[in-house]
């Protein structure tokens, strides 16, 4: 009893002291909290310049819109800033004279590749040899492949790329994924067609690789709101993305991978008698479609002599080891397929696009450790849009372009409302609903043999079994370039490919 009076007096003692203490001390005048000024919404701002191009000797007078529209939730807010470029021939009867919306993919990147490298009216001149980065300056020139000579142009960055921003406070759930994404475009698109007086023009969409699965949500969403649409054009296609990432009970991406590695093993092989590119690939063609297959969906079950076949087939047409492919239970996947090509030289070859090769940073890796195709381009586009938006654009801006935006593609929704949950995601069904409900809608799809990213026998796949009506398949048309996934990095494959789009443009509007 004693001892806790002891201790009970001590404690009241202890905090006695400390609290006359603490009443004695001198107060400390508290620092007011300094916090960043939040920064100002951003409005609509559009700069307009006036140039001239000629193209195949013909001159035509442009007007260039450089700017942003805001987005907005269904309530009325504003929910995101698009920076786009747009791209109109003075004087053109707007009733007559097409309009296209063009985006890149990603998910998370800007529409810098397809403005600056394939069809804005001024482009950065690559070397077509696939050669690595030479550095600044790169080199801006009049583009005599720009679309400019078939269609008004307006080159889009999806919302958290380039400088389309979301605004503070919006949740990026709401805009970051497959149906949000195809929402937002086709707001903007409704919005810049309606500013503009653009809704009795012919309408064409033109995306590229991630862009052409929002090509066919945003068709289909759109014409259900009562916009028609004459074409889309897919470049570096995917709109089942189980055709083009292979893995445990998914055979398929696998089959569809071959003939684009045939196609990258005749480039870089040394062969006096090679053959052809066509060749290889009707090869590698016959044998993913038939042998390949049935091997493989056999599984385990496969008697061992014709695994032993099978691996030394596939070895031939692809440019590896067969005791590699055995190892690899005859599933070879792409990105250990571009380690292994050229492993004996210390090289990788690119993922973009298999022309280019570097060395890599772990030779002894089992898959590449960056894509040299990637490191060839990436700093050119950056350093000529940014000197081009500015000094011809006119268009000044202190936020930071980007290019590149990995927090989109990490946040990215890929399920979907209108389709079965366990199913891998998909916009093929999108597309075939709009090509029902729409048959005079062309589709154009555009490929390059040297595309590791998005192989072109997952296009032809998945347009294989769209289940079109008979009819409906001839409004399907193909196109091939000895390229990757951005074909224009080869500068004939360009010209061909703006030709084939020429022709495609002519047929349909003539219908």
């Amino acid at each position: 009893m004693q001892v806790r009076v002891l201790l009970a007096g001590l404690l009241c003692a202890f905090f006695s002291t400390s609290l006359a203490t603490q009443a004695a001390a001198p107060r400390k005048t508290a620092k007011p909290v300094t916090r960043p000024a939040a920064k100002p919404m951003p409005e609509e701002h559009s700069v307009v310049t006036h140039h001239q191009i000629t193209i195949d000797g013909r001159a035509i007078a442009y007007t260039a819109t450089a700017g942003n529209l805001i987005l907005k939730t269904g309530k009325g807010a504003p929910e995101a800033s698009v920076f786009y470029v747009a791209y109109t021939q003075d004087g053109a009867d707007r009733s007559r004279r097409p309009v296209t919306f063009l985006y890149n993919g990603g998910p998370g990147a800007a529409t810098i590749y397809l403005h600056m490298g394939a069809f804005g009216p001024r482009r950065i001149a690559f070397p077509s040899d696939a050669q690595p980065n030479a550095g600044p300056p790169y080199p801006l020139v009049d583009n005599q492949s720009s679309l400019l000579d078939k269609s008004d142009l307006i080159f889009i960055d999806a919302p958290g790329t380039g400088y389309s921003r979301v605004m503070p406070g919006i949740d990026n759930k709401a805009i970051f994924g497959i149906d949000q994404d195809a929402a937002a475009f086709g707001q903007f698109i409704e919005r810049y067609v309606t500013l503009n007086e653009r809704w009795n023009s012919p309408k064409f969409l033109l995306g590229e690789s991630y862009g052409t699965p929002r090509s066919a949500a945003l068709v289909d969403y759109l014409q259900n709101r009562n916009m028609a649409f004459n074409g889309v054009i897919l470049l570096s296609s995917v709109l089942d993305f189980d055709t083009i990432f292979p893995g445990p009970g998914n055979d398929l991406a696998f089959e569809t991978s071959v003939p684009t590695e045939a196609a990258v093993n005749w480039y870089h092989s040394k062969a006096p008698d090679k053959g052809s590119l066509q060749g290889a690939v009707n090869a590698a063609r016959a044998f993913a479609n038939g042998p390949y297959t049935e091997a493989l969906m056999q599984g385990d079950r496969l008697p061992h002599d014709q695994f032993v076949q099978i691996a030394s087939q596939l070895a031939h047409l692809i440019g590896l080891a067969p005791h590699y492919v055995e190892q690899a239970d005859l599933r070879v996947y792409p990105q250990r397929y571009e380690k292994e090509l050229m492993r004996e030289s210390g090289q990788t070859t690119g993922r973009l696009d298999a022309r280019y090769v570097g060395y890599d940073l772990d030779v002894l890796g089992d898959s590449a450790d960056y894509d040299p195709s990637d490191t060839a381009s990436s700093p050119g586009f950056q350093s000529g849009f940014l000197t081009y938006v500015r000094s011809e654009l006119n268009y000044k801006s202190d936020e930071t372009y980007k290019q590149i935006n990995g927090d989109v593609n990490q946040a990215w929704d890929y399920t979907r409302k209108s389709v079965f949950a366990w199913l891998a995601p998909t916009t093929s069904p999108d597309l075939q609903e709009a090509m029902t409900t729409n048959p005079r809608l062309r589709v154009f799809v555009g490929a390059g043999y040297f595309d590791m990213a998005t192989p072109f026998g997952a296009a032809e796949w998945t347009f294989s079994h769209m289940g079109l009506q008979p009819e409906l398949r001839a409004h399907v048309t193909f196109g091939y370039y000895e390229s990757g996934h951005m074909v224009y990095m080869h500068q004939p494959s360009l010209v061909r490919f703006h030709s084939d789009l020429d022709k495609f443009y002519d047929a349909t509007l003539a219908q």
